[in-house]
């Protein structure tokens, strides 16, 4: 057996709380997986109880270094039996804690009739707000302990969470430090929350009958986390080198930043220069858009972005961008590639389907034979997609080779994710990828 303790500051209010409903974090690295898994052992000595914690999808439950590694590190030591194919642990009084997922709207419903006196959401943002509210109806309990809800959560302006703990957020987008941790009585009725100070305003307000919930939301950051700060004192460095509204939301913990004009790209973030290391790895990527200027108003532009790396220094050497139809973008493509030369590696995005299965194969057999060429399969937003390299614009580690291209590139960058098009930043992002695919933050998959 051993003794788990919850560190100083918000990690401990989080464990001390007794309200009905509490949500814990608003930034990355604040214990909030530790706090959660340390919130389902409470009660593994009280007959009859039983734990659900959930996290959207079940590959992010198995995910390496999350909920189930993590547990894994603590509750055998603490006596628990894993059964690892049901995801679920077991102790010796006959308490069962239980990871699982609700991917879809409709997984909600396999815990019709359940009873479960406390449930846990891991990344609450993940969630819907109806898989919320229809789990809060299956908190409730017989065993003698008290049902309730713990989840954690990231900030994200977009989701039902941010409107929810509006009181607890202040104009600029932070949390009002004075009401971390004040907890507060609310209502739903009619899909509405009714928020009060205290759950005999609601009562006076809306009868004897009515049953108000306590809620409160407790902030942490990563300076919160001393054991982490001194285990892997790297990691503040990899949350600054993030694009600023990851940076903002998840060391911040903003959560009203969103993306914006401006916030991936500035001008000055940018130094021209006249050419390149001669050693520098380079990678054409190419973003299509088969549409001939003649045939709409303003259509997408076919773009083939040329970006060298050396020594963490990133260098756009060249942007081809066309309105052109299908015809006349192979002949472009087969001669940038020849100007290019075999020392080149081209990348091209990939569409979803067999149509982008084909385009691929088209031009590996017929356009680009002979040259190493490869498709990527693009995943996830483009804001996530142009993460990367827009952290290391931010750093100053990406340059421009003098060109004519430049300007029309700058205003494009400046303008995303805003703009009515964004065809050089995709071939910017994707030509990162490359470059990058190795590290984590990759957002494509390689096309074999």
């Amino acid at each position: 057996m051993i003794e788990v303790r919850a560190q100083p500051g918000p990690q401990y209010q989080f464990l001390e709380s007794t309200a009905d409903i509490c949500f814990y974090g608003g930034a990355a690295g604040g214990g909030k997986t530790y706090a959660l898994l340390m919130e389902l052992t409470r009660h593994i000595n009280h007959k009859g109880f039983g734990a659900v914690v959930f996290r959207r999808t079940s590959v992010q439950v198995r995910n390496e270094g999350g909920l189930w590694d993590t547990s894994e590190e603590i509750y055998p030591r603490m006596g628990a039996e894993p059964k690892e194919s049901f995801l679920e642990w077991d102790w010796p009084s006959g308490v069962t804690i239980k990871f699982a997922h609700m991917e879809h709207e409709k997984n909600k419903l396999d815990w019709q009739g359940s009873q479960v006196p406390l449930i846990c959401f891991d990344e609450l943002t993940h969630f819907s707000e109806s898989m919320f509210f229809y789990m809060l109806s299956r908190n409730r309990s017989t065993c003698g302990v008290k049902p309730y809800i713990r989840a954690t959560c990231n900030p994200d302006a977009d989701s039902w969470v941010a409107e929810f703990i509006d009181w607890w957020i202040g104009e600029d987008g932070y949390i009002i430090p004075g009401r971390s941790g004040v907890t507060r009585w609310f209502i739903r009725k009619d899909g509405q929350v009714i928020w009060a100070d205290s759950k005999e305003e609601l009562i006076e307000q809306y009868g004897e009958g009515t049953l108000p919930k306590s809620f409160t939301f407790i902030a942490a950051k990563l300076e919160d986390n001393q054991i982490l700060m001194q285990k892997d004192p790297s990691y503040k460095a990899n949350l600054e080198a993030l694009p600023l509204v990851e940076r903002e939301r998840l060391l911040g913990g903003n959560w009203k930043i969103r993306p914006a004009a401006g916030l991936y790209f500035k001008r000055e973030w940018f130094e021209i220069v006249d050419s390149v290391p001669k050693h520098a790895k380079k990678v054409r990527f190419w973003d299509l858009a088969a549409t001939d200027a003649k045939k709409a108003d303003d259509p997408d532009w076919t773009v083939g972005c040329l970006l060298g790396v050396d020594a963490g220094i990133y260098y756009v050497m060249d942007v081809q961008r066309v309105r052109k139809g299908p015809g006349d973008v192979e002949k472009l493509v087969q001669q940038t590639a020849i100007a290019d030369g075999n020392s080149v590696s081209i990348w091209m995005e990939q569409e979803p389907g067999s149509s982008g299965v084909n385009v691929i194969s088209h031009y590996s057999r017929h356009v680009l034979a002979g040259y190493s060429f490869r498709g990527l399969k693009s995943t996830g937003p483009k804001v996530i997609r142009a993460g990367p390299i827009s952290a290391a614009a931010a750093n100053g580690n990406v340059r421009l080779v003098q060109g004519s291209w430049i300007n029309a590139f700058l205003a494009e960058l400046e303008q995303f994710p805003e703009g009515a098009h964004d065809n050089q930043v995709d071939a910017l992002s994707g030509a990162a990828s490359v470059l990058m695919r190795k590290k984590k933050f990759s957002s494509y998959a390689v096309v074999q």
